[in-house]
This record gives structure tokens, sequence and C-alpha cells, in this order.
């Protein structure tokens, strides 16, 4: 990173500096990536901690910055430490001469970026020695950071302000490709923390910061409806300046507009499912077998195997299965079958009877009801108007014609036929869905790998802790997709295919899944028990940042929504202060305005409202 820079903007930068307010003086000891400050008198009424800090620093005869976040603030008194101080204030309550007047005040400040002033140019560098004490420290502002940042301002972006501070806090989602805007790979990332800590309104606004690459695929697989939820219109709440959104919905179709991003939802009703295996379990879960006499699920399995068997052996494609005179000849095959099915006189009669009676009195009670889950079944493998199969979803989400913008796909697996009850649907059928949909991602990842392309694609996994644990799954279909997301976090990179993993904690996620991870987003809800030592495996051990962590606010233990604080600790290559590999801290937007005004959102929106 070079940042191009004339002379007389280098200059600002050192007179915003010098002109900035001083929190004090770099102290002993100190060392490369963690300086003592001593405070000064006039700032140690402030609120310090989460704030960043800037110093000028000579090294190799040109001039450094180096900004880093406050993670701690220490008060010592000498006097009071030592027993004739105790013994003192214990008898007379108070010793005005030392209490208050010696007390000395040290903070610990965390580096993430260094900045090196060269001629015509800002270019990274780093703290190569520590400088000297005394050295001032500065509070930064929005100011110097947007004077500081200017060649990188149209790849900006900001999701909330500096941890309980004012300035926004700079942070940057690149595409996976190369050139302009891009990080020339893919990579994988994660956000952790309790219900209601804000990961699922972070997810969506780190969506519509990589919504504004338009040759970036973006995927989402949402089994509880969160992210589709604000993409339905009547849906939408208007603020005074216009069709702005509430937060929670803060991904919808006002705000893609005005990035230019095309997008569509698919959930049960327009999807053309093709998969036997898709057939046979939502035969199951609708009852058909068991309202053809088969009752034991051991049987109803082997039924629906040797149907499939039968059917393709007719050359029935799945797509003809709701034909005229299909499902009479799966009746008469299942009458035949009967002997294979059970091997008592009573079973098989009662097998035969019922198929009799649907096959001959199509009508009656047995009959429609047989027929009903029947077709209900067949229908959702049916081609049909507005409808497509998996298949062609995926592919033209990875690979659009030539010259067209990419469309950010949501795929709603939060509905479930009627007849179905949630449980069913979701602990049977939503993980088939959730599996195909996987694998065919990952073969067209492959493909494009074999065909010298990468994907440029984010694949979104809501829920992720329900679909790839850290326990054994016993299982079968819930393992097949631990297994495959596993293996694809693996290999996927090079396809130029990352995955975005949602989650409620860290200790239940997958371990191979977090080691992979390159940039974490850490919400409220991880500090204690087994949560807090799988983030210290993560962060690396470091007392300061997890005690800041530790500090979060529950959201809901504020007054009111006015007051609500959602924030986080980030660690990866999301911020152009952050390349020290240092966490950040910060507090996420919570007022849609705030967030739109930020990234030069709000005219577009009032323009189209």
């Amino acid at each position: 990173m070079k940042m191009e820079q004339e002379p007389h903007k280098i200059q600002e930068i050192r007179k915003l500096v010098d002109s900035s307010e001083r929190l004090g003086a770099i102290g002993s000891p100190s060392t490369t990536s963690e300086l003592t400050l001593d405070i000064f008198g006039t700032a140690v009424g402030k609120k310090l901690v989460g704030e960043l800090g800037v110093f000028r620093y000579a090294q190799e005869g040109t001039d450094h910055y180096a900004l880093g976040q406050i993670t701690e603030v220490m008060l010592r008194n000498i006097m009071l430490e030592q027993a004739i101080g105790r013994g003192i204030v214990r008898e007379r309550e108070r010793w005005d001469a030392v209490q208050g007047r010696q007390d000395t005040h040290t903070a610990t400040m965390n580096l993430g970026a260094v900045f090196a002033m060269g001629v015509n140019s800002i270019e990274p560098s780093l703290l190569g020695t520590v400088p000297p004490t005394g050295t001032s420290i500065h509070l930064v502002g929005d100011e110097l950071l947007t004077s500081l940042l200017e060649p990188y301002k149209d790849e900006i972006f900001y999701l909330g302000r500096v941890y309980g501070s004012k300035p926004r806090l700079p942070m940057w989602f690149r595409h996976f490709g190369s050139g302009q805007g891009g990080a020339g790979e893919a990579y994988h990332i994660g956000i952790f923390g309790k219900t209601g800590s804000g990961k699922s309104v972070l997810a969506k606004m780190m969506l519509i910061a990589y919504a504004r690459h338009r040759n970036m695929g973006l995927f989402v697989l949402d089994p509880q409806g969160e992210f589709a939820k604000g993409m339905r219109p009547v849906q939408m709440t208007l603020g005074s300046s216009g069709a702005v959104p509430q937060m929670g919905i803060i991904l919808n179709p006002t705000t893609l507009q005005a990035i230019g991003r095309p997008w569509q939802v698919f959930d049960i009703a327009n999807l053309v499912l093709d998969r036997w295996e898709l057939f046979k379990e939502t035969l199951i879960q609708l009852g058909f077998f068991d309202d053809l006499g088969v009752k034991w699920p051991g049987y109803q399995s082997s039924t629906a195997d040797y149907i499939e068997d039968h059917l393709k052996s007719k050359n029935i494609a799945l797509k003809s299965l709701g034909a005229t005179g299909v499902l009479n000849d799966v009746l008469d095959f299942v009458t035949q079958s009967a002997p294979r099915i059970y091997s008592g006189k009573a079973g098989q009669e009662r097998v035969v009877e019922l198929c009799t009676q649907a096959k001959d009195k199509p009508n009656e009670s047995v009959g429609r009801i047989i027929r009903h889950k029947w077709q209900q079944t067949c229908s959702l493998f049916t081609e049909r108007n507005g409808a497509k199969r998996i298949d062609t979803i995926v592919r033209d989400a990875l690979h659009p014609s030539p010259g067209q913008t990419r469309q950010l796909v949501i795929v709603d697996l939060s509905k479930h036929p009627a007849e179905m009850t949630s449980a069913v649907w979701d602990e049977q059928i939503k993980p088939l869905l959730i599996n195909r949909f996987l694998q065919a991602i990952i073969h067209e990842a492959e493909q494009a790998y074999q065909g010298d392309q990468s994907l440029n694609t984010l694949v979104v996994i809501d829920e992720a802790h329900r679909l790839a644990p850290r326990e054994r799954l016993e299982n079968e279909r819930q393992a097949r997709i631990k297994a495959t997301l596993i293996d694809a976090v693996r290999t996927t990179r090079k396809y130029g295919l990352g995955w975005l993993f949602i989650s409620l904690t860290l200790s239940s996620l997958d371990r191979d899944i977090i080691s992979q991870l390159r940039s974490t987003f850490f919400g409220f809800g991880l500090g204690s028990g087994v949560e807090l030592q799988a983030l210290r495996e993560l962060v690396g051990g470091e007392r300061e940042y997890l005690k800041l962590y530790q500090s979060f606010k529950d959201p809901h233990s504020a007054f009111s929504e006015e007051f609500k604080t959602f924030s986080f600790m980030v660690l990866g290559p999301v911020s152009p202060l952050a390349f020290s590999g240092a966490p950040l801290f910060f507090d996420a937007f919570t007022r849609s305005t705030e967030f739109l005004e930020a990234n030069n959102l709000l005219p577009h929106i009032k323009a189209r409202s």
C-alpha cells in the first residue's frame, strides 16, 4: 500500500496532529507493540479507554505517525500503597496532601498502524524502535483519519465508531479478485456473539459494503429468514429522511438500488428441487407412507428406495412425477412389493388394502389424502414459471452473463410446506437443501478453477454452529453438511470463494473452520467460561485486549433503545488501521441514517424516495 500525497497534504497531516488534543506522553516501560502512556492532568477526567491515539516520531530520518487504541487505564498513588499511608487514611479518613494530588494515571496503548511520510507519498511502516519518553500522544479525530487516508477514500467503509468514542472507524471490504479494490485472494470471515449482540445487523452492513463491488458474487444461505425479511418492501419503515429503513432491515431493496446491485430471493415456493433423496424424504415426512399402511420408519425408507428404483427403471424423471398415471403406477408397484416390505400377513394385507382404496376410490378419504400429499411433493420438483433449479440459481449467481452486474442471491429456508411441521422441516428437509446448495456451489467453484477463473464470491452461512458444531454428529445428514463445510474452507480459497460464518458461540463451532478464518468479529457474550478460553486462543492471550472486550455492555441492559450499544472486537485485515495485527474495538451504528450518511448512501436513497 503506497498512498501518493502532495507535499502540502503531508504538511496538513502534521498540523492536524500537532493541533489536536494532547492526552499524555510515552512513559516507561514501553515496547514496540505496547506502549505505556503517562496521562496528563488535563486528560484524566476524560473517557480514555477505547480512544485512538497518535504520535509522531522520527525513524531513519523520516517522520512516522503511529496510531493505536488505548485498552486500559491504571491509577497509582505510591504514598497510599505504603502501610503508613493506608494507616493515616484509616485514622483521619482523609489525607488531603496526598489523595488526589499524588495520583498518577497511566494507560496502555496497543499499536494498530504506522505510516511513514515520504517526499510525495505515505507508506505503511512499522515501529522499529521505541520513541523517547515524553513523546506526545494526541487524540485522533475524523478530520485526521480522513486526511491520512484520503487516497483510499473510495475504498473506505464505515460500520461504526471507535469504541466508546466519536470518530468513525475506517474499514475496507475488498473483493476477492485482483485490480482496483481487490484483495487478490479470497478469505473466510467469522462473526460471533450472543443472541441480540448485533451480529446479524453487522453482517448485513458488511454485505452492503461488499455489494458495492459489482464484479463480486454474494450468496446467502438464510436458514431463519433473517436476511430475507428486509427484502420485502411491505416491511419498509419510512423515517423523517424519507424511505430510510430501520437498522434491522438495513439490507433492503432501497439500499441495494442506491448502490446499483440487483438481487433475488428464493424460498421453497420458487425452488425446483432436483434430487431423489429430497423427494423420498419429503414423502416420508409428509406422512405419505403412513397413509399407505407402512408404519415403521425403517420400512418407510426401504419402500421409498424401492419406488425410486422402479421409477428410474421406467425412465421417469423427477420433474415428471406429477404426470397423470404415475401415482397409480406407484400404487400398483407398492401393492406388488408388499411382501418385500412386510414379512407378516397382517402388514401385507394392510398395505394392499390402502393402496387399492387410494387407486380405485381417488375421491374418497384415503385416496384424496394420498393424492394430495403426492401432488404436493411432486409440485416441488416440477418446472414452473418463476421457479428455478438449484444448479441454475447457483450458476447464474456465480457465473453471470458478460457485462452483467452480479446479483445478491438470498436463499430463504425459513418457510416450509403447510402440511409439514417446523420441527420436521428444520431437522429433516432443511439440512438436505443446505447440503444440496453447498454441493452446487463447490462444484461451480471447482469448474471455474479448472477453467483458470476466480469466482470472486462470498457465501454467507447463518446459524453456522448448527451446521458445523464442534462435537461429533450422529445424524448422517448433518454430519455430511459439516464435512462439506470443513472441506470447503480448506480448499475453496484458491477458487476465489470465501465464506462468512455467523455463530452464537466460538466453542460450539468446529475448530477446523475457526482455524481458517482470516477476519473475525466478536460481539457481546463471549467473555466467560469456555467462550473466554476459545477467545483467548484466537487473540493470543493478551490480557488488555480481553479485559477491554469483557467491558462490553449487554445491549439489552440499556435503559431504552436509544442507549443500546453494540460493541465488537475485530481481528484481521478489515481496516487500514489494523495492519499490525492488533485487535480493533468499535461500536456498530445503531441508526440507519447514521450508517447511510457515513457511507454516502443517503443522497442516493433520498433521490429514489
